[in-house]
């Protein structure tokens, strides 16, 4: 005997929130501002969603207290929370810097609905993505020492991790298009997350604190072996396509980690952001780096569209260089909107970090420790961060919502 599967439930769209059709069987849990989690967390807004969660901000009964509870859909599982308990628990020797930019789980429990039963846990919120900050400024800028504060506790973080052997509004109705009744598994209404952010150029030293988030697709190397790239095409290291039978390492990364600095120093994103292939993205890659390396050169099928095969540009073209992406990035709208620029010593120290995590052999790239310990760290990100320690002995620092990187 053969059973027909359900049709297909089609919703009215709405801008700025997840995807309505995954409230079914095994998706998301339909939660409304106000209900009760656990017995113990008050929903208040939504602070945000992905594939396979979304998150709240809840006031927490028992501490009195606005926390952010993330609630899995009912086919997650416990990987992130699980990665998220182990890295809050440190011994001596596991402790750094960066284990503060790991958001500790404060709780941990499960609810159950008409969809099934959903992992949630509670962490401190956070204020805002870095990338929320700056599509909320005019200039897209942060200024320069909350910039380098906020990439010196970023590589921190990523250096922890590292150690620790892992790679890594108001309401609007919802309405079927076809008028029929809403399941019981769909909630009544849904909400765009709530803002709790200001634009990038007005957060001040003492307010740049990070949280490194969303550890759903993390993983030990040591205990498994990835070979997918679940990385957007702007900062998915070229080893994700060059070498797809080769498990995925610390290396990887480290492109991502170099790519998210540029952007917290520059306007632009060091990848064009409007890829959209995977030869668009390798093309951009050889703008800026140059050639790939032999091997990969050859598996390139569509290399003859942009380049000579000594990797020179074809006539007529104008690629975007790797000097050009500086001043165009960084220098320029910097500049143009009355702000601080990098000094010649610190714009070459900048631009001989980022270009070593850049290299395209995953072997040849530093190890998070190691980019700690390059100048422009040293000289100029560090010392920034230090800063907000001197805020917080003197009392100065006042960071109600740590940003989320």
């Amino acid at each position: 005997m053969t059973t027909t599967p359900s049709p297909r439930v089609l919703y009215k769209h709405i801008d700025d929130v997840e995807r309505l059709e995954y409230y079914r069987p095994g998706g998301y849990h339909p939660i409304e501002i106000g209900d009760h989690l656990h017995e113990r967390y008050r929903v208040v807004h939504k602070l945000g969603y992905g594939t396979f969660s979304t998150t709240w901000l809840a006031h927490d009964k028992a501490l009195s207290k606005y926390v952010a509870v993330k609630v899995g859909t009912a086919d997650s599982d416990q990987k992130e929370v699980n990665i998220l308990s182990r890295l809050s628990i440190s011994t001596l020797q596991d402790r750094g810097p960066g284990q503060d930019s790991i958001p500790p789980v404060l709780d941990r429990f499960s609810v159950h609905g008409p969809n099934g039963t959903h992992p949630c846990f509670v962490t401190a919120p956070a204020r805002c993505s870095l990338a929320d900050t700056k599509e909320a400024s005019s200039s897209r800028l942060f200024q320069l020492p909350v910039a380098r504060s906020l990439a010196a506790q970023l590589a921190m973080a990523v250096a922890y991790t590292h150690k620790r052997g892992l790679v890594h509004g108001d309401p609007e109705p919802v309405r079927r298009a076809d008028r029929e009744p809403l399941a019981s598994g769909v909630p009544r209404h849904v909400y765009s997350p709530v803002w709790l952010g200001d634009a990038s150029e007005k957060i001040g030293l003492s307010e740049s604190k990070i949280l490194l988030a969303d550890f759903g697709t993390a993983f030990y190397p040591t205990q498994e072996s990835r070979l997918q790239s679940y990385t957007p095409l702007e900062i998915r290291p070229p080893e994700a396509r060059f070498e797809p039978t080769t498990p995925l390492s610390f290396a990887y990364d480290i492109w991502s980690l170099a790519c998210t600095i540029w952007a917290i120093v520059g306007q632009r994103p060091f990848l064009d952001s409007f890829l959209l292939s995977q030869d668009d993205a390798t093309r951009d890659q050889v703008d800026a780096l140059g050639r790939l390396p032999p091997e990969w050169w050859e598996k390139w099928e569509a290399r003859s569209k942009s380049f000579a095969e000594d990797g020179s540009p074809n006539e007529g073209r104008s690629p975007w260089s790797w000097d050009r992406r500086f001043e165009d990035s960084i220098q320029q709208p910097r500049r143009e909107k009355g702000m601080e620029t990098l000094g010649e010593k610190e714009g070459h120290a900048l631009r001989e970090m980022i270009w070593w995590m850049l290299t395209f052999r995953p072997g040849d790239r530093p190890s998070a420790d190691q980019v700690l310990k390059t100048a422009w760290m040293r000289n100029w990100a560090i010392p920034e961060l230090d800063k907000i320690s001197k805020f917080r002995i003197s009392g100065a620092y006042n960071c109600h919502h740590p940003v989320k990187a």
